[in-house]
């Protein structure tokens, strides 16, 4: 298992547009400081559509380096093209990585057997697991169990991330011996009913220790207290539903002091109303106050 608090994490930015390492190194630091057992790397979340291939293997190399000996290392090397995802993955394997999460081909909807050979070609180049990610609502397409079925006798595919509120789909998944992490943040208690994992989470940049802890009173039988502590995190649900991720995120990271600077376009800076509200919502938290480690 890769951890149960998985945290996707955002890729910082110079005020140049390069990418800033030493707040990428602080910032990893701060998440397994805080609740994080892993990190995600060059995932949604960290802008990996702009990023180059070298820029994605110094981020590996620094989260390795920085917290690899405390927490697990995972690097988003999944991309439409299988040749360029093996050879993202070839490279962060030799970086020292511990995992991969690897999203359904999109945008041409290739068919199953195509996707099953997909995640072959990328299975062969490692013997480190690989995490499956189904997230129809942007890939336009759903993996359906039988062609998870298919996924999961590839040796090293051992688990999937599961952007998908279809709690049968799920079930299948823990019942075919994969471990599920919920894909959105507020899919973790419910996949934790069914036998979940944990989560691949964003809103664990703000309150990753919470999340850590609903985790633990959920395993140990108090589950009145998780859905209590789940509910109270409801307004880290709603910053993020303030605008496409991750500019919500960022917006708050900068808010509370990490100084994770802006995006890469087409993604664009928070409105002024857009940052009153991310700010709002980090004040029903009680987070404002809060400084960074």
């Amino acid at each position: 298992m890769l951890g149960e608090v998985l945290t996707a994490m955002v890729t910082p930015f110079r005020s140049d547009g390069s990418v800033d390492l030493d707040a990428f190194r602080s910032l990893a630091r701060h998440l397994v400081d805080n609740g994080s057992d892993g990190l995600v790397v060059t995932g949604t979340t960290g802008e990996s559509p702009t990023l180059s291939d070298e820029e994605r293997f110094e981020l590996y190399q620094a989260a390795v380096d920085e917290v690899g000996d405390r927490a697990t290392v995972i690097a988003g090397t999944g991309t439409y093209s299988t040749a360029h995802s093996v050879h993202l993955t070839e490279r962060a394997h030799g970086l020292g990585v511990d995992g991969f999460l690897v999203v359904t081909p999109y945008y041409n909807k290739p068919p199953p057997r195509g996707i099953v050979e997909h995640f072959g070609a990328i299975a062969a180049v490692t013997d480190r697991p690989i995490v499956v990610y189904n997230i129809p609502g942007r890939v336009v397409l759903n993996l359906e169990p039988e062609t998870i079925g298919a996924l999961a006798e590839i040796a090293n595919v051992t688990a999937v991330k599961q952007a998908n509120a279809d709690r049968e789909q799920a079930r299948r998944i823990v019942e075919l011996g994969l471990d599920l992490y919920a894909g959105d943040d507020d899919l973790i208690l419910p996949f934790l009913e069914l036998g979940g994992v944990g989560g691949v989470c964003v809103h664990t940049h703000v309150v990753g220790p919470q999340v850590k802890e609903l985790i633990r009173l959920f395993r140990s039988g108090d589950v009145a207290a998780a859905r209590a502590l789940d509910e109270q995190l409801r307004p880290a649900l709603e910053l993020l539903k303030v605008a496409p991720n991750p500019i919500a995120i960022k917006t708050a990271l900068n808010l509370l002091g990490h100084e994770v600077g802006g995006l890469r376009l087409p993604l664009v800076e928070a409105s002024d109303e857009e940052a009153a509200q991310v700010r709002a919502c980090l004040g029903r938290l009680g987070l404002l106050t809060a400084a960074p480690a």
